[in-house]
């Protein structure tokens, strides 16, 4: 066997670099700030922020005539402008080698061969599986992965069609018209977001509604204006356990008692149980042809692509829900082929790490001009938040650099008058992402120009600013604040498959460089276990902080 020299392994190195095999040096882990390509970005980021230098966007633009050309892409039905950016073609060399750099390739690829990449529960990530092609599976695996997925699919397609053409009777042998679908995370965030969002498309005759919140507040407030006899409940739990769910199932199945004089409720035509525990729901009640199950390598967050997404195929049909995976399909298929230099997803998570790991910006906001988008931002706190809100890398390392960002928003035009204050004239920075539709069935022409014209007017202004009158400081805007414009031609079930699934990607990318899993969340089973030891030991609980001990006495009135 032959030795190699230092001159092979250099090459050797440069060769697995460009398929995203790193090739570490004395076996050390992956780690993004100790690669060339991230200290040479604390550099040009220094450089661009000094005041000699005092580059603007703006200046950027009258120095470069193609820059909106080279800084814009469109895939399929969606359009990006990321020309508005505080960076220069360097800038952007640079952030492409670092995703060179990375492990982002070779984990994109073990994530569609269904890997187990979420190490730390030792399971695959397939989300993209439950949008693919079955005619595409070519393993053994592959194709027992799509059968699975087809089975589940058309229990989704049966029931949803039987709801929709009136055909699923109530105990009393009425139609559904309302269909509660009760839900945490996840299993209530993606639907509801969906069912808003593709509204246009929702069914004439039948209501779709979520609860959520452990308050109860919430649900007693929905079912005081519901029917028992034409109500149907979808309990979606991954687990079937989940606190908050089960308790508001267990009041839901009361308020039938209470309507019906339904004894086992659960065991009605009035239940249908969303979950990849099917024992459980069997045990908890749920007859078992009206369990629908989805596998346990469907993240919670990633989970209305499946069964989960039966109130969505309910509201829209489920030719609409399937052109809504379609939608999701291609974007996986873009993010899967397309060099890293023309991949949206990879665009838009190299700009995040730009923003956050050399600019200090500590949020980003997400900004629709689309009512009915305005769930789109919750949507992706968790969808982002959750996923890469991590401080250890995959190695099991502390990180020694800043992970996910903060996000919020809300819809435009309402945002201007609330938070745009300071995204004017504040002292954080903050980028952006604006998400229009250019097409509004909805709508009509003048409203629907005035509220394109109000995007593109604050995307200016928060790059361009204005310089103060004499005397009135207080009106100066700085400017060059940076954003992204992303435009879909309309919002169909297909282009919002691909917008939601654009983000997925996007927050992959960044777990990818970043070197942390993407894909648990042991902060929020934290919280839950707490939560569990509290109620069931009370203030007696040896282990509660002194605040908080005094805090449930006063509530219990100890105090």
């Amino acid at each position: 066997m032959k030795t190699l020299n230092k001159i092979d392994v250099l090459i050797y190195s440069h060769a697995l670099r460009s398929t995203g095999i790193i090739l570490q040096m004395n076996n050390t882990p992956f780690t993004p700030s100790n690669t060339a390509s991230w200290n040479k970005l604390i550099e040009l980021a220094s450089e661009i922020q000094s005041p000699v230098n005092s580059a603007t966007i703006t200046k950027l633009f009258t120095e470069d005539s193609h820059r909106v050309e080279k800084y814009s892409l469109k895939t399929g039905n969606l359009k990006l402008d990321f020309s508005k950016n505080l960076i220069d073609d360097a800038i952007w060399e640079q952030l492409l080698r670092l995703a060179n750099e990375s492990p982002l390739s070779s984990h994109r690829d073990a994530m569609f061969a269904g890997e187990a990449i979420n190490r730390t529960e030792d399971r695959a990530v397939l989300h993209a599986a439950l949008r693919s092609n079955p005619e595409d599976a070519s393993t053994p695996d592959e194709q027992q992965r799509s059968a699975q997925v087809e089975m589940q699919l058309a229990a989704v397609e049966r029931i949803s069609n039987d709801i929709r053409q009136g055909d699923w009777l109530g105990s009393t042998g009425k139609p559904i018209t309302d269909i509660i679908n009760i839900g945490i995370g996840g299993s209530d965030l993606g639907p509801k977001m969906a069912c808003t969002a593709l509204e246009e498309f929702a069914h004439e005759r039948i209501n779709v509604h979520f609860i959520s919140n452990v308050d109860g507040a919430q649900i007693l407030s929905l079912l005081k204006k519901l029917d028992a006899e034409t109500t149907l409940v979808s309990i979606a739990s991954k687990t079937f356990t989940t606190q908050e769910t089960m308790l508001n199932a267990k009041t839901v199945i009361q308020w039938f008692k209470d309507k019906l004089g339904l004894k086992n409720a659960q065991n009605s035509r009035h239940f249908i149980g969303l979950t990849a525990n099917p024992a459980a729901a069997v045990a908890y009640g749920i007859p078992e042809t009206q369990i629908l199950e989805f596998s346990d390598w469907v993240g919670g967050r990633y989970s209305l692509w499946s069964s989960i997404g039966l109130s969505i195929a309910i509201s829209i049909g489920f030719e609409n829900f399937k052109a809504m995976l379609a939608g999701a399909h291609e974007m996986d298929l873009h993010f899967k082929n397309a060099p890293l230099e023309k991949n949206m997803p990879v665009i838009l998570g190299l700009l995040g790490i730009w923003y956050s790991n050399f600019l200090n910006a500590q949020s980003i906001a997400v900004i629709p001009y689309c009512e009915r988008l305005l769930l789109l931002p919750s949507y992706l706190q968790q969808l982002d938040m959750e996923s890469n809100g991590k401080s250890t890398s995959l190695d099991g390392n502390p990180v020694n650099y800043n992970t996910g960002p903060i996000l919020w928003g809300q819809t435009g035009t309402n945002g201007q008058h609330a938070f745009f204050q300071l995204l004017h004239q504040g002292t954080r920075m903050a980028p952006i992402d604006f998400i229009a539709t250019i097409k509004d069935n909805l709508s009509n022409p003048e409203h629907h120009q005035v509220l394109l014209g109000n995007m593109l007017a604050q995307s200016s202004a928060l790059m361009e600013g204005q310089e103060a009158p004499e005397g009135q400081q207080h009106r100066y805007y700085p400017g060059n604040k940076p954003s992204n414009t992303l435009l879909l031609n309309e919002l169909t079930p297909k282009n919002f498959g691909a917008l939601i699934a654009l983000y997925e990607h996007k927050v992959f990318v960044q777990g990818s460089i970043w070197n942390i899993n993407s894909f648990d969340q042991w902060g929020v089973e934290l919280g839950k276990k707490m939560a569990n030891s509290l109620l069931d030991q009370g203030s007696n609980n040896e282990n509660l902080d002194p605040s908080t001990k005094a805090l449930f006495d006063y509530i219990e009135g100890k105090d």
